[in-house]
């Protein structure tokens, strides 16, 4: 057999076997793996590069290294769900950097880390203050994460005490102009509420790139023409408009009408519409 060949037949079926050893070792995110993830991978991506080049000739050799490194990180792994020990031992503990915002110079010298550095981490998540941090550790991922100064954390509806409507992800219903009808499906919509709302905004199919629905119904459309200017959906916001009109006209036609009758139903109507208002409010107002 010629080289060549042996070479092709070796990458195809040596890629097939990375594939399904990649895909049964778990998805794992570069930035967030650990040093010893990364030398693993590292190790057999060295491993099946020279099987395939014919580097390592002995087939039976290089597969009995590479399942080593491709079943002990499992078996790692498997053991370190069951033993918090197994588990430090094996991927580390985290760090804590900074206590009660206090920063902490030991720690920073075991980690090899300058100050320079950690300002610099802590930057990259929106703390340009040190003053403002209370906590920061260091995952045995290299990740550095922080806690904010409870007077320094952005206002929440929590906070506020304010109810506000959970959201659902956005269903994506046309994709490089082509409708999507099982997200519409998925939203209760259908074809014919899609072309309307196309219309109102006076855009071709055949320009629409990516149109997506969010969970209050509000249409988003990113054209193909970059230079056409969209307005904004305000389903929720034209909404509560409406109802807050109608109060307003209920208290109006109250006022105007001399029928004891009629101003009683609609006060009362009035009143039963602020009501509704005042519930509604946080769904349609966030």
């Amino acid at each position: 057999m010629k080289d060549w060949i042996e070479i092709l037949i070796r990458s195809i079926a040596l890629f097939f076997i990375t594939f399904a050893f990649i895909r049964i070792m778990g998805k794992r995110q570069l930035i967030r793996m650990t040093p010893f993830q990364f030398i693993n991978y590292s190790v057999i991506a060295i491993l099946v590069a020279l099987m395939a080049t014919n580097l390592i000739k002995n087939l039976a050799f290089g597969f009995i290294t590479l399942g080593i490194w491709f079943l002990f990180p499992i078996a790692l792994d498997y053991l370190s769900m069951k033993s918090k020990w197994i588990h430090d031992l094996v991927y580390g503990k985290e760090t804590i950097l900074v206590k009660h915002g206090k920063v902490m110079e030991e720690s920073l010298s075991q980690l090899r880390l300058t100050g320079e550095e950690l300002l610099k981490e802590l930057r990259s998540k929106n703390a340009f203050n040190l003053a403002d941090v209370e906590f920061a550790i260091m995952e045995s991922t290299g990740e550095i994460n922080l806690l904010l100064k409870s007077d320094k954390n952005p206002i929440t509806p929590h906070n506020l005490g304010t109810i506000v409507s959970p959201q659902s992800a956005p269903q994506t219903v046309i994709l490089d102009g082509t409708i999507l009808d099982e997200p519409l499906k998925n939203m209760g919509l259908n074809r014919g509420w899609l072309n309307v709302e196309l219309e109102t905004m006076e855009v071709s199919l055949d320009n629409v790139f990516i149109a997506q629905v969010d969970s209050s119904g509000d249409l988003y459309v990113d054209l193909f023409d970059d230079s056409v200017q969209l307005p904004e959906a305000k389903v929720q916001e034209l909404l509560y408009a409406t109802l807050e009109k109608i109060q307003a006209d209920l208290c109006s036609f109250a006022l105007d009408t001399d029928n004891q009758k009629a101003k009683s139903m609609y006060s009362n109507n009035a009143h039963e519409f602020q009501e509704m208002i005042k519930k509604l409010e946080p769904h349609l107002l966030r």
